[in-house]
């Protein structure tokens, strides 16, 4: 039986290095998608409104493993190859869309009424209501709860281990199955996960205690 070396901690940290990608590009592509889901979801037109809530209710109600299966399956079946890293962005960008879209959602809506009517008594248009007066309260708003969703999405990152994808818990799995130590490993792997999500929990708690104090003034 093999003990846990320098090589075995460095396969390690590419896995985690490849969790802070996917963690990012997931945010960042889930982000863009899920602005389009939370303007969609306070639109003027009903029909927008609806699908986009069925999208929301979807995508919420069915669990990431399963939307991760049938984009990694679902894509070859319809003659569209998929590496693992694309299924994974694609199946992590719809989850975090879907919930970004109504963390803003609620953001946007819990901007207080006298703010709508104001802008609309300056006679701006919708757009210049949104992109002036409105969007940047809801920012302020918005940031804590979206900065801890953060550490949702890192820590489910570890499901896309199943399609074969080499994240820091496939990594932890890949050294095990050849040392043998699940102890060891999982301890260093713990620690891992903790560096890379504590500091996003401590950030989301200042951010809510900040926007607390200003709500209070």
């Amino acid at each position: 039986m093999s003990s846990i070396n320098l090589g075995h901690i460095e396969f390690l940290l590419q896995g985690m290095y490849w969790t802070v990608l996917l963690s990012s590009l997931s945010f960042l592509c889930g982000g863009l998608l899920g602005g389009l889901v939370a303007l969609a979801r306070i639109s003027p037109f009903r029909p927008v409104r609806q699908a986009a809530m069925l999208y929301v209710q979807v995508v919420q109600g069915t669990p990431l493993l399963i939307i991760l299966f049938l984009i990694y399956f679902g894509f070859p079946a319809v003659a569209f190859e998929v590496s693992s890293l694309a299924a994974a962005v694609v199946s992590m960008t719809v989850y975090v869309a879907a919930y970004l879209g109504e963390i803003w959602r609620g953001a946007i809506q819990s901007v207080p009424k006298a703010q709508w009517e104001a802008a609309e008594c300056l006679a701006l248009s919708r757009f210049q209501r949104m992109t002036s007066v409105i969007l940047p309260q809801a920012v302020r708003i918005a940031t804590p709860p979206t900065v801890g969703f953060l550490v949702q999405i890192v820590k489910n990152t570890s499901l896309v281990s199943v399609v074969g994808f080499v994240e820091l818990s496939r990594a932890a799995q890949l050294v095990n199955n050849s040392i043998f130590e699940p102890f060891g490993i999982y301890l260093i792997v713990a620690v891992l996960y903790f560096l890379l999500c504590f500091p996003l929990s401590w950030w989301s708690r200042r951010l809510e205690l900040n926007v607390g104090h200003v709500a209070a003034k």
